[in-house]
């Protein structure tokens, strides 16, 4: 039996940033999601205006932008989750309002909410806009305090404005009640499909990591985000089983792959067919365990050493140093530079994506500023000014996916008409000037940070990442060989190994595009990583194997059979001396035998480890 061929690594992300802020990506059909955010935003406005107060319609819209978020989610968690959005936007209004009048405490307060913010949305894979948009509204709160408004009456007026994009969000339960379910199982299957397609090719890791975070997106819509059993014979059950034979299909794939052998004849147009099919009726099935809960997590991401605790250190040194530089220098509204800082450090991107995202800010801006001087100068009214902040939020909503750079130029324009409560801007000039000083802040002070801290935090991150999911393998293995692939113990063991095998992929980016000691260690690893991945996804493919046999005698058979007499304790040997070889830079002992199912699969992690540098 032989292995495939190591591949070569895959580029690093050290492109060039210029030529990457112009470049217009497809996303596919995004005006729904453009639309219900124009609608969200655009209703308290015309509530404010109907009602002899648009000004307090305006400041409503900050709630609206709860429509930004959990846009992939079932519609049952959506509520909840959309409610404590709705809420959170509410409180750091409010706690902003609260201490506007403040420099310093202002300073601190934004600080703690952009650190905070970050936290929980890494920790939850919150994704885009994230952190960023509860800092700017803690900001918002501040110049509202510095205008001397009541910080119960703005947080209400955002409450406001949150339910209304609630109402708007929810509303497509009415019509597809399972449409957030199909939409993912969709895209998984395709991505399934894609990567059998890639077989054999160069795209294929890139494809195989897209079809993972796929299929990991599925169960978690599935499974996580769903508070109860699905009925007997309901849709979600169909839709259950549906994924689970995507991934049955994803597991004998990688194992064929991994030795050099082709898909199975017709096993992409069967993911493609069982991402399309419409969920049916079927009786409940064994699913692998959901995401840990919320506080799992989050205590998990606020580890010192974890890749989260990391970004959430450098967004809360940005922001504070950001803040700092506003509050002894006078600048206007600095928790603008504040709110830039946290931008380009929130999602956690590798250095020259950071680069990258600081040039697209910088540049949007400064042509989103002769926008919002335009509209500033026009100073549109009423009906007319509703319309303008819907038909911005619209843009923004179908250019951000594209290109972030071209979004900016809207975003701005509307931050500044929000801001301004539908009055006259005294000085335009001033205004902007100002907006453009406390960019330029934000965004160097950001990329200082990072630069500052990059050589500390990232050396380890792929050694400690590889090291990690053979700890899984392990765990997975021991409770397979307790004779089933779907008790509790072994169930959760392969939650957390798909788990690490994604973290390994991110961690392995993240080091090469980092310092120039971290990219020569995580490309000296590359062999590492493709044999660990290899180890991890043949495991899981035998535990998909043994779970098609049911709850029975002949599945706890299978399993114990597995290992032989001794193959179990020799394979954890093998293993341990993998993990402790990666972890410290030495050799692993010789091969004790080893179970027939994982041979080869270890003997090429064996041997990737044995060829340390000198």
């Amino acid at each position: 039996m032989t292995s495939a061929p190591v591949p070569a690594p895959p580029p690093g992300p050290g492109g060039n940033p210029i030529r990457a802020v112009f470049a217009m990506r497809d996303v596919g059909r995004h005006w729904p999601y453009a639309l219900r955010a124009a609608v969200s935003m655009g209703i308290p406005a015309l509530i404010g205006w109907a009602l002899g107060d648009l000004s307090a319609g305006l400041m409503a819209t900050i709630g609206g932008f709860t429509a930004l978020y959990g846009g992939g989610r079932p519609y049952l968690n959506r509520a909840a989750y959309l409610a404590g959005v709705a809420l959170a936007f509410a409180l750091t209004v409010g706690v902003g309002v609260l201490v506007g009048t403040w420099a310093w405490a202002s300073v601190l307060v934004v600080t703690v909410i952009a650190a905070a913010a970050t936290l929980v949305c890494q920790a939850l894979a919150i994704g885009p806009p994230g952190a960023y948009m509860f800092t700017l509204a803690a900001g918002a709160g501040v110049g509202l305090g510095a205008e001397h408004l009541s910080a119960g009456h703005s947080a209400l007026l955002v409450l406001g404005g949150g339910a209304v994009a609630w109402c708007v969000h929810m509303s497509g339960a009415l019509v597809r009640p399972r449409g957030p379910e199909r939409v993912v199982l969709r895209a998984a299957g395709d991505s399934v499909a894609a990567f059998l397609d890639a077989i054999g090719t160069p795209r294929q890791d890139a494809a195989r990591h897209s079809a993972a975070l796929a299929l990991e997106q599925s169960w978690a819509t599935l499974v996580s985000y769903q508070p109860v059993e699905p009925r007997a014979g309901g849709a979600l059950a169909g839709l259950r089983l549906q994924a689970r034979e995507l991934h049955e299909l994803f597991a004998r794939a990688m194992t064929r792959a991994a030795r050099g052998e082709p898909p199975e004849p017709g096993s992409a147009q069967r993911a493609r067919d069982l991402g399309q099919a419409a969920g049916g009726s079927a009786d409940p099935v064994t699913v692998p365990m959901g995401r840990p809960g919320p506080r799992t997590l989050v205590a998990q991401a606020a580890r010192p050493g974890s890749p989260y605790f990391t970004v959430t250190v450098r967004v809360s040194l940005a922001t504070l140093i950001a803040g700092a530089i506003g509050a002894v220098s006078g600048v206007d509204h600095a928790y603008w530079a504040m709110a830039s800082a946290v931008l380009v450090l929130y999602q956690g991107f590798d250095f020259p994506r950071t680069v990258q995202r600081g040039i697209e800010r910088l540049l949007g801006t400064v042509v989103g500023l002769v926008v919002a001087g335009a509209l500033l100068a026009a100073n549109p009214q009423g009906l007319w000014l509703v319309f303008v902040v819907m038909a911005l939020q619209f843009t923004i909503e179908m250019l951000v996916a594209r290109n972030y750079a071209l979004a900016v130029v809207f975003i701005t324009p509307i931050a500044l008409v929000i801001s301004s409560g539908g009055r006259a801007v005294d000085d335009v000039g001033h205004l902007l000037t100002t907006r453009a000083v406390d960019t330029v802040i934000g965004i160097g002070v950001g990329l200082a940070v990072y630069a500052a801290t990059m050589r500390r935090t990232a050396v380890r991150r792929v050694p400690e990442a590889v090291a990690a999911v053979l700890d899984d393998v392990d765990r997975t293995l021991v409770a397979l060989a307790d004779g089933s692939a779907t008790s509790v113990a072994a169930r959760t063991a392969r939650r957390d190994l798909q788990q690490q095998v994604i973290a390994l992929e991110r961690s392995y980016a993240a080091d090469v595009g980092s310092s120039i000691r971290s990219r020569d260690t995580a490309e000296w690893l590359w062999p590492s990583v493709v044999a660990t991945e290899r180890v991890a996804y043949r495991t899981l493919a035998v535990c998909w194997g043994i779970e098609r046999l049911g709850d029975t005698d002949a599945a706890r058979e299978a399993a114990r059979s597995l290992f032989g007499e001794h193959g179990l304790a020799d394979l954890r040997a093998a293993l341990s001396g993998a993990a402790t070889g990666i972890r410290t830079n030495t050799a692993p002992t010789a091969l004790p035998a080893l179970p027939n199912f994982l041979v080869a699969e270890v003997e090429s992690l064996h041997d990737s480890v044995a060829r340390r540098p000198e």
